[in-house]
């Protein structure tokens, strides 16, 4: 597409831009510029064209290679602020002994300034867009419109909060919907088939059909949950999202390491929308069995997007450890190197992670017409020279920390490192007064039980 001659809101010159064909490979183009308008991608030229075009803001980036914003397909950004508090546990003590008692202490307050902090570290992370699965998710939605992300956004609930649970997770995504100049898109977020009793469920996936809203929800996390599940109900967690009805809608399932080969037929034949997100860093720690089988999944046609999960469990929010940690464990557990590639893995990254959270039309790629999320890339340091294979070197090679620029939406949201819409300094400072009554679990509650 030819640029218009008119100002150009943006100009990125200079760059390598990953690119996707049609038949969804990725590649490079190299020493070309993204000219950027009205929030959108309006053109990817060769820089030398760019030369003559006016615009309001100018990126040099020789050197750097601009990509898709990534996604963090599920995650509890406000546990930012648990990072650290529950280390070298089993799942069940992990909730029952300390997560879930010091989550029954939190205000919004603790909310808002958690997301603050989460958004500053996925910015600087090239992440642009993320899934959040949470609690109090005004104080979450008010960071995203002020900080400048993209957020699929749900208010998660359980069957023991009675139907004000279900509701409330309804009407916040009725009320946020399209909030933040469309850079919010809201679903039910119902927690899980352990939690979620199946009335709830059903009830749910009622709700989504008629409101035209997708589901966030965990399910067949470990195989301990699939076990458990059949063992006392007859059926597999997937196979409670059928009976239920929320394969008849558009659903995104947190990790899945329990996906079992009877499953597979199941979610092939879902009439909805079907899309699973994987956290690898997470199962390691916990020393799950099994990962997401990625593989098997997306021989049925099922996009797996790349996810961290919340830093109490993961330690960060660092989608590109979650990319080369993809890639390496598929290898291991398929005993093949020549799966997952470096390419696969950065199809997984980008428009496979942006189909995950419903937004495959509108980020992923920049092409014209997609909205400008980007990141630039410097492989300028010492551990990413030289380059044989640039696909390999940002998979394997580069870090979050290389990462440079940051945009959403056409707007600069960090430049050379600086971010420019979150004080963190002011964050961390507030938000470690408010620790001690955090982090206090004398009260002896909990806001669940982990039983599986």
């Amino acid at each position: 597409m030819t640029p218009s001659p008119a100002e150009a809101d943006l100009i990125i010159t200079g760059c390598t831009v990953l690119v996707h064909d049609d038949q969804e490979r990725i590649g490079f183009e190299e020493d070309a510029a993204v000219v950027v308008r009205d929030r959108v991608v309006e053109a990817v030229i060769g820089a030398a064209e760019a030369e003559g075009l006016a615009a309001r803001e100018r990126l040099d980036a020789r050197g750097q290679v601009a990509m898709p914003g990534l996604v963090n397909c599920h995650t509890h950004a406000p546990m930012v602020a648990l990072r650290g508090v529950a280390e070298d546990l089993p799942t069940e003590e992990w909730f029952n002994d300390v997560v879930w008692p010091i989550e029954s202490n939190l205000t919004e307050k603790d909310v808002e300034l958690g997301a603050r902090l989460a958004c500053a570290e996925m910015i600087r992370g090239g992440v642009t867009c993320f899934a959040d699965h949470y609690f109090a998710m005004d104080s979450v939605a008010a960071v995203v419109e002020e900080c400048g992300m993209r957020a699929h956004l749900g208010e998660a609930y359980f069957s023991s909060q009675g139907s004000q649970g279900r509701e409330k997770s309804l009407e916040f995504a009725l009320r946020h919907r399209g909030a933040a100049d469309g850079r919010i898109t809201t679903t039910l977020a119902p927690h899980a088939p352990y939690t979620v009793d199946d009335a709830d469920l059903a009830a749910t996936a009622e709700l989504a059909r008629e409101h035209g809203l997708p589901v966030h929800i965990h399910a067949s996390e470990n195989r301990d949950q699939a076990d458990t599940s059949l063992a006392r109900h007859g059926v597999t967690p997937i196979e409670v999202l059928e009976r239920t009805g929320l394969l008849d809608v558009d659903i995104l399932i947190a990790h899945g390491t329990g996906i079992l080969d009877r499953d597979l037929p199941v979610l092939q034949n879902a009439t909805g929308r079907v899309a699973v997100a994987t956290a690898p860093r997470g199962y390691l720690k916990f020393a799950w069995p099994t990962t997401t089988p990625v593989r098997a999944l997306r021989a049925i046609g099922i996009p797996v997007g790349l996810a961290t999960d919340g830093a109490a469990s993961n330690n960060s929010l660092d989608v590109w450890e979650s990319m080369a940690l993809t890639a390496l464990i598929q290898k291991s557990t398929e005993g093949e190197p020549r799966w997952l590639t470096a390419r696969q893995a950065l199809h997984h990254a980008t428009l496979q992670s942006a189909r995950a959270v419903g937004l495959g039309d509108t980020v992923g790629r920049i092409a014209p017409g997609r909205r400008a999320d980007i990141v630039l890339v410097d492989l300028s340091g010492p551990h990413t020279q030289p380059v044989h294979d640039l696909a390999a070197t940002l998979v394997h090679s580069a870090r979050s920390s290389d990462v440079r620029t940051t945009i959403v939406d056409g707007r600069v949201l960090m430049r050379d490192r600086e971010l420019l819409t979150i004080d963190v300094p002011a964050v961390v400072r507030e938000l470690g007064e408010r620790m001690p009554a955090l982090l206090d679990r004398s009260h002896g509650k909990r806001i669940q039980e982990y039983d599986t």
